[in-house]
């Protein structure tokens, strides 16, 4: 009988040892799941704020593109009278252009840009350039007028025109 008493202890003795070896797999196993979920999740959000961060640097470049200015030198001119005295308009402007190349292109081309916007203003009234809306219609034209090509190939881009001073007289 002695050899049967350490049969029945060696089968109850791997009982508790098979319980405590399925707890410990799954101890294991949630923690495995757990660190997985946690570095896909981390992942995650690292990717959206590199991308969001990417998103917010080309913006940062589009907005800081500082804009090309051309200073068109004040001039006067000699209006349409819409009266028996003479009316003058003394201007100076700036134009708006995408980048440097055009503003050297301008540039070069100054007494041809200058002698355009002699035509242009001449050929305006008094009456005509007063009011904002009269203001706006002519900086189209003046765009449109520039915008032709000087040389052979395209004329250059102007964006905008800004009156820097803008006065007009009678006598």
């Amino acid at each position: 009988m002695a050899t049967k008493a350490p049969a029945k202890a060696a089968p109850a003795a791997e009982a508790p040892a098979a319980k405590s070896s399925k707890k410990m797999l799954f101890i294991i196993i949630g923690l495995v799941l757990v660190l997985v979920i946690g570095g896909g999740a981390a992942a995650f959000m690292l990717m959206g704020k590199s991308k969001k961060a990417s998103d917010d640097h080309v913006e940062e470049k589009a907005v800081s593109k500082v804009p090309v200015f051309v200073v068109i030198e004040p001039f006067v001119v000699n209006l349409m009278s819409e009266t028996s005295g003479d009316q003058f308009l003394q201007i100076a402007m700036t134009l708006q252009v995408p980048n440097q190349e055009t503003s050297d292109a301008i540039k070069l081309f100054m007494p041809q840009v200058r002698s355009r916007l002699l035509m242009v203003l001449s050929s305006k009234k008094a009456s005509e350039l007063l009011s904002n809306d009269g203001k706006k219609a002519l900086t189209e034209e003046i765009i449109d007028q520039l915008g032709e090509p000087f040389a052979s190939g395209k004329g250059p881009n102007i964006t905008d025109v800004f009156y820097t001073s803008f006065v007009i007289q009678q006598q």
